[in-house]
């Protein structure tokens, strides 16, 4: 299994199974296919899909027709997010089954802690059928 960490000098020559400690604050927030959302990549493994990630979403922004592919779980440490199922507000979390499929916007905007099993689908929009990296 090839895992990806954020590079940290601390990383080289660890053995496999060694803990993996990451400066998240020093980490770059990186555009995401939708504009007004960025993430900060803690952990992801490219073989299986998996994906742990901060995600910073500006006031008002929406995250088009998506399905979860697998298992999605969303912690909101800051704002909400909504969609037509209900909100996930600040200290609040969500799980989604696989198959799931929604929009979500963030009225207000909103920082959410997130892992994927394996990445999301997009169904509409010039992104559909691309998976969210």
């Amino acid at each position: 299994m090839t895992t990806i960490t954020p590079f940290h000098p601390r990383h080289d020559g660890l053995a496999e199974d060694a803990s993996r400690y990451v400066d998240v604050a020093s980490l770059p927030w990186k555009p995401t296919p939708t504009p007004g959302i960025e993430m900060k990549v803690l952990m992801q493994d490219d073989a299986s899909g998996l994906l742990t990630a901060l995600f910073r979403w500006q006031p008002g922004t929406q995250l088009p027709l998506h399905e979860h592919v697998e298992v999605e779980q969303t912690y909101v440490l800051e704002g909400s997010i909504v969609d037509d199922e209900g909100e996930v507000r600040e200290g609040d979390y969500v799980w989604r089954p696989k198959g799931n499929r929604h929009l979500a916007r963030s009225p207000g905007g909103a920082l959410v802690l997130s892992f994927f099993l394996k990445p999301n689908r997009f169904l509409e929009g010039e992104h559909a059928g691309k998976e969210l990296k």
